[in-house]
């Protein structure tokens, strides 16, 4: 009979993490925090309901890959260049900081070189999946402390690359760091090269067969292969298999298949690293943490007063408002995720103490766990330092750091729809309206809302109009939507504009005044609306839509040669957030 004890092992991990992180998300907790909470309690130090837990160690340690992978997927040369001062320079200046503020604590404390600069590296690192999870549940990404907050995070993942060549190398006898980084910045370097050399040759053509057979399982064993495949060979080249995933993500980030790729590993990603996390809570030794409850929360009490100071000095340096600041430094105070792969990479490298790594995991883990709360301390500060919810706002401090963002003129019920889709795409935008009382109740919420009339040129320099990707009017004024198309035209004569009109009449002043593209919503609104009617009649879609554009085409034909610059609602935003991920 087989031994079915690690099936066992995998049904009592799936019913906890079911069960907790259902709990944790009804409160708004985070489901990362739900996977450690059910990791401790079906783990050795717990109920000990969970046996067989280096297997599961093994599966769990593919879900950081895949998160290496999935982070390479987001990035782009475009996107790093559009939040190139928030990335590389708030970001780089907080992984700098911190790290050697630690590493020279940890060194008057008499720890070993190797190992403090392992803990200045992995203490250096805030939670990518629990931050970037609450913030796009609240809808704060966009906000000023959610930009700042999401270029750190990005460099900090760009950070972690050479972090794990760099942790095995500082495990070796006599080790000198600054050889020891040499070393992996040339290996990491060399192998960058070589490997965007051959995949910018090979990848387009590997990825274009297979999709030619058009068979879904086909694709997403390739991308498996290739993810898997590219990981291996990093890791024999003595660099980490999290290294070439992340290089296989950028490298596919490039190609016209990145969306299907995306899609394909979404399971698998969230799957292996629900079960990583759960691992990393079957590891935290709850015993240990009573036994030395005052050493470890002075411990957390110091990375969270540390990482918040240093961070909060160094946004109100980058030009954020105080309130901004305070806020991103709290959100952003906890330790990470990589720092558990940092630990556990450290102690089989003979680089960093077992008991010490165990004391460390410990303190990240309950900074995690206490994230939701700072958060609420942050958005309080924020709310008591700036009072932005009414006109004078300071709309030229707090959107100074924008490049690449979209402008939305008017924060009604299409204006509001418009920035959730931008949050769910994680696109930057900032919103002007003139309801004192709407932008008092979104700037509570997070959302960057400014008191602004969109129809003046000081107010829309001030939202950002000369270095905004596009610019959305959804006022519900036809002559105010006018004057904003006007004010935007005045300001840049090569700003895509998107303009809400109630008819075609109007979509006809709109793109004589300068608009690119105008979308009648009453004629829109009908159109679906008859769509749906027709489909409950007994028509097929595929008929119905036929027959709607004939009547869309009748509709905007006495628009004459301005056709092309009315698109259908929803279509021309479509592309563009299409153009943006």
């Amino acid at each position: 009979m087989h031994d079915t004890s690690h099936l066992r092992d995998i049904l009592v991990l799936l019913a906890f993490a079911i069960g907790i992180v259902m709990i944790f998300r009804r409160v708004r907790a985070g489901s990362v925090l739900g996977y450690l909470i059910a990791g401790m309690i079906v783990g050795p130090y717990g109920l000990s309901l969970v046996h067989e837990v280096e297997r599961m160690a093994i599966l769990g340690e593919f879900g950081v890959v895949f998160l290496l992978f999935g982070i390479g997927l987001e990035l782009s040369f475009e996107r790093l260049m559009a939040l190139r001062r928030l990335v590389f320079g708030l970001g780089g200046a907080q992984v700098l900081i911190t790290a050697v503020v630690v590493w020279v604590v940890a060194r008057t404390l008499g720890m070993e070189n190797g190992a403090a600069v392992v803990l200045g590296g992995g203490l250096a690192l805030s939670s990518s999946a629990i931050v970037l999870q609450m913030m796009a549940e609240r809808g704060d990404l966009s906000a000023p402390h959610g930009r700042a907050a999401f270029g750190v995070l990005l460099f900090q993942d760009l950070a972690v690359v050479p972090l794990l060549a760099l942790v095995p190398l500082l495990g070796q006898e006599d080790a000198n760091v600054a050889t020891a980084l040499g070393v992996a910045l040339l290996k990491g370097v060399a192998f960058v090269v070589g490997l965007t050399v051959l995949g910018r040759i090979l990848l387009r053509p590997i990825f274009h067969t297979v999709a030619r057979e058009r068979s879904g399982e086909l694709f997403t064993g390739i991308t498996l292969l290739l993810v898997l495949g590219i990981g291996w060979m990093t890791q024999e080249a003595g660099l980490s298999m999290g290294m070439g995933a992340f290089l296989a993500g950028l490298l596919i980030a490039e190609t016209e298949y990145v969306h299907q790729v995306e899609a394909d590993i979404e399971p698998f990603k969230g799957i292996l690293l629900a079960l990583f996390f759960m691992v990393v809570g079957m590891s935290l030794d709850i015993r240990l943490a009573l036994q030395n409850a005052p050493t470890v929360l002075a411990l957390v009490t110091a990375l969270v007063l540390v990482k918040f100071g240093i961070l909060a000095a160094l946004c109100r340096a980058f030009g954020f408002a105080w309130g901004a600041s305070l806020r991103a430094g709290l959100v952003l105070s906890q330790g990470g995720e990589f720092a558990f792969v940092l630990f556990t990479l450290a102690v089989a490298a003979g680089a960093l103490p077992d008991s010490t790594a165990q004391l460390l995991t410990l303190t990240v883990g309950l900074s995690m766990a206490v994230t939701p709360g700072l958060m609420f301390v942050g958005r309080t500060l924020e709310q008591r330092l700036s009072p932005i919810g009414v006109p004078g706002a300071n709309m030229l401090e707090e959107a100074a750091d924008l490049e690449g963002h979209v402008l939305i003129a008017g924060y009604g019920r299409v204006g509001r729809t418009v920035a959730r889709l931008l949050d769910a795409g994680r696109i930057p935008y900032v919103a002007v309206d003139r309801n004192a009382e709407t932008v008092a109740a979104e700037r509570s919420q997070g959302h960057a809302v400014y008191f602004g009339d969109a129809g003046r040129d000081e107010v829309l320099e001030a939202a950002g109009a000369k270095k905004a990707r596009v610019a959305v009017i959804t006022v519900d004024d036809p002559r105010g939507a006018e004057r904003a198309v006007h004010a935007l035209r005045h300001i840049r004569a090569d700003l895509p504009i998107l303009v809400r009109a109630q008819s075609v009449e109007q979509c006809e002043v709109l793109i004589k005044a300068g608009a690119t593209h105008a979308i009648p919503e009453l004629i829109e609104g009908s159109l679906q609306l008859g769509e749906e009617l027709l489909v409950l009649l007994g028509d097929e879609r595929s008929q119905a839509r036929v027959l709607l554009d004939t009547f869309r085409q009748r509709a905007y034909a006495r628009l004459g040669d301005m056709r092309p610059h009315v698109a259908p609602a929803g279509e021309a935003i479509g592309e563009k957030i299409e153009a943006r991920s």
